[in-house]
């Protein structure tokens, strides 16, 4: 194993400890940072807000996107506009960060757990169907038989980066009338095809947190084609304010989620660096791929890239062959100061979540036992000023 470990630190020649993933920043950010400061409007008004919002439309070729102050915001904001209501259960996948379920419990509903599949780590359509095999359908829609609570969404994770299986995923949304909503929190430049992720279902969502592909700082976005959908999106998240020059006037109740311009002016100097870190991620990921080929006792994660779909590598993934060796590798790296980690805890065994219906999970489970999240971090010189 300290062959492994002597290979990732190779590629980092010039770090002492190595995080998982660290913000690429350079002197735009600097400099647009301290002109959105100087002009004063630092909240959620200002130029910079627009501008990354516009940005983000020309990279996705989505037609529409709203700043949200973070990405689980985003999620909790795009399911109540999919119309998730409290006692109402939401399709998602157990492999995942908390964040998925915990914007579907904001909504006072529960996540319903499917399992992932082998090759993508993504929502499983297979599970998928399983979990509707469950459920009968009437002139109100889906309803979970055993628990006679409705069926409100579908949000599958796009994992790690890897493009799930989101087509069919898509079909079985379409063919039900359940709307889908994507959690593409960290999936920022993967593609099906040419199609970024996001824009399968009635909306997706984008997470620019600090150990994403490009960072704000903390903040989201949510991405449509509907512009009826957009225009709710942005006004309640600005506290569901009615445009006017004096008047306070509100005709709803709403949230205090939009962007501050200080993070977007970050955001857009970041995205202005985004190709060239996305180069950066796919030369790390090459050389993991290249480097762990045909070995017995590990295996480099790539989903289906390469296969109909991009992957973005937002992290690198190596699949061991069973717990100890997964515990093992994980002791080493983190006592030599390389900062790898497990693979999240299944969704469905944690404390908040136990009870909640779902499928068998043993894809999911196979995975928790065997992955380990290595470092992706772009190497400095594909930091290359726009």
């Amino acid at each position: 194993m300290q062959e492994y470990i002597d290979f990732i630190r190779s590629l980092y020649p010039d770090k002492g400890a190595l995080p998982l993933h660290e913000p690429a920043f350079g002197k735009m950010e600097e400099e647009l940072v301290v002109d959105c400061v100087r002009s004063t409007f630092v909240s959620t008004v200002g130029k910079y807000v627009d501008e990354m919002e516009r940005m983000v439309v020309d990279f996705t070729g989505i037609p529409y996107a709203v700043a949200i102050v973070n990405g689980t915001q985003a999620l909790y904001l795009a399911l109540l506009l999919a119309g998730v209501k409290a006692g109402d259960l939401v399709i998602t996948q157990s492999l995942s960060f908390v964040a998925t379920s915990n914007a579907i419990r904001y909504c006072g509903a529960d996540p319903a757990f499917v399992d992932v599949d082998n090759n993508t780590m993504g929502l499983s359509p297979e599970s998928l169907r399983e979990f509707l095999g469950g459920c009968q359908r009437d002139a109100n829609g889906w309803t979970h038989i055993a628990s006679g609570r409705r069926i409100a969404a579908i949000v599958p994770m796009h994992t790690l980066g890897h493009v799930c299986q989101i087509g069919e995923i898509a079909r079985i949304a379409r063919e039900s009338d359940i709307p889908l909503v994507e959690d593409a929190a960290e999936s920022l430049g993967s593609r099906e095809g040419e199609t970024h992720t996001g824009s399968h279902g009635i909306m997706g969502t984008l997470s620019f947190n600090g150990n994403k592909v490009i960072t704000t700082g903390g903040g989201g976005m949510i991405v449509t084609s509907n512009e009826a959908l957009a225009k709710k999106a942005k006004h309640l998240s600005t506290t569901a304010k009615v445009p006017h020059p004096y008047e306070f006037m509100h005709d709803s109740v709403g949230y205090n989620f939009r962007m501050p311009n200080l993070n977007a002016a970050l955001g857009v100097a970041q995205m202005r660096r985004l190709p060239s870190l996305l180069e950066g991620q796919r030369y790390v990921a090459d050389q993991y791929r290249e480097f762990f080929a045909g070995r017995s006792d590990v295996t480099f994660f790539t989903g289906r890239d390469g296969l109909g779909s991009t992957s973005n590598f937002w992290l690198n993934c190596l699949l061991f062959e069973d717990l100890p060796a997964r515990n093992a590798f994980l002791e080493m790296t983190n006592k030599q100061k390389m900062f790898t980690r497990a693979m999240w805890k299944p969704l469905h065994t944690l404390p908040m979540f136990f009870e909640c219906p779902r499928t068998d999970v043993p894809v999911t489970m196979d995975f928790y036992n065997r992955a380990v999240h290595c470092p992706a971090t772009v190497p400095g010189r594909f930091v290359i000023e726009a």
